[in-house]
């Protein structure tokens, strides 16, 4: 069970659809903040167990569509300690109330939910997309931003802009954002920049007080205006108080099916693990399952594999999720395999996705390259 600091100051917001079409393929049945990771993580568990670390026990998740395998993944949100009465872990799916309808940004999101906002008694309000796995340390931001006295405390970190966030409009409706930081005073955001080398780049996590957000979401719903970086805080950035939160910790950023690949497979290198893991515990749903077996015969290299494998073949360089099971003579190789998944007697696949249930044939062979891997939907069979 968590054990969590008390920070009762402050609620977390978390928008679980954010950037859904830059990965079409993942979330035909589930939105990104549900999209499978690490063996047996799914993305939004790093953004919970982070705010449930810093003592964050109210959060809300707005769901656009595709939630009910967020719905099935949380549950009452036991595993995060935020089963309660007050507070605790609340989902918020389209038509759930009356003004909650499908929104198309944060502003048409938050005032969707203002009734609820304005109820609440903490001072502070953390927002958050879920497109990423981080360990970010919820408790140490917050503190920062009361010391610094800010409006609004931005999240950046410094990298390149994605090249498929660079992309021709029309692969994703989403917008990106960087920032001209000048001390840690952000003077300027600059939205879908095309700039080259390394960027302020933002994490879309903020922190403001409940207060001032609800005004200047009310003020820009009147005003029709539905996204918040773009179209609040770009037009009053002279005005507000907006400083600068650089994340030096390890990102695992999801922009493309490449990148779903490369960062599940990163996380084969030690220091990248530790990266990610060792800042603090990240917690998720539990499955009862018997540890991964490996039976006589069976060779592995360099894998990552969670409870329930069942490995009878040689695998190398992977990632198994819960449940996958390689038989006799099956080659595996540079493969994310998802939860029970099935390799079949002398199969060989490589370079290869597999989604949920999927079961690959006795003696099938299904080859992707280290720029193109294939991709198998959830529930086929090759």
């Amino acid at each position: 069970m968590l054990k969590s600091i008390n920070n009762n100051e402050a609620l977390g917001i978390i928008f679980p659809n954010s950037y859904d079409g830059l990965v079409p393929e993942l979330v035909t049945e589930r939105l990104m903040a549900s999209i499978p990771f690490a063996s047996r993580y799914r993305l939004v568990d790093f953004i919970i167990s982070g705010m449930a670390r810093a003592g964050i026990d109210n959060i809300s998740l707005i769901a656009r569509e595709n939630y009910q395998s967020l719905m099935d993944h949380l549950g009452s949100g036991r595993e995060w300690d935020l089963a309660r009465k007050n507070g605790g872990l609340n989902i918020i799916p389209p038509f759930a109330q009356k003004n909650v309808k499908v929104y198309n940004g944060r502003v048409e999101a938050l005032e969707s939910i203002k009734t609820f906002l304005v109820s609440q008694k903490e001072k502070y309000v953390v927002m958050a997309d879920a497109n990423f796995a981080a360990n970010i340390d919820f408790h140490a931001l917050l503190d920062v931003h009361r010391k610094s006295g800010a409006d609004i405390t931005a999240v950046y970190r410094k990298q390149e802009i994605p090249a498929s966030f660079k992309k021709p409009v029309g692969t994703s409706h989403d917008l990106y954002y960087t920032f001209d930081i000048e001390g840690n005073r952000v003077k300027q955001l600059f939205v879908n920049s095309k700039r080259d080398g390394e960027v302020n780049f933002s994490m879309n996590v903020y922190v403001i007080e409940r207060e001032l957000l609800i005004r200047l979401v009310d003020e820009a719903f009147v005003l029709g205006f539905t996204c918040f970086e773009r179209d609040v805080i770009a037009p009053q950035i002279d005005m507000l108080d907006v400083q600068g939160y650089c994340f030096d910790g390890y990102v695992a950023q999801i922009t493309d099916m490449k990148s779903y690949f490369d960062e599940n497979m990163n996380l084969l290198k030690e220091e990248n693990l530790q990266g990610l893991f060792g800042p603090g515990q990240i917690y998720t749903k539990i499955r009862d399952d018997n540890p991964t077996r490996y039976i006589k015969g069976a060779k592995v290299s360099n894998i990552m594999a969670a409870d329930g494998c069942v490995i009878e073949g040689e695998v190398e360089n992977s990632v198994l999720f819960r449940g996958v099971k390689v038989k006799k003579g099956a080659k595996v190789k540079n493969c994310v395999l998802m939860q029970d998944t099935v390799i079949g007697e002398n199969a060989c696949v490589e370079y290869v996705i597999t989604d949920k249930d999927v079961t690959i044939t006795d003696g099938k062979s299904l080859m992707g390259t280290d720029s193109f891997q294939v991709y198998v939907s959830k529930k086929q069979t090759v």
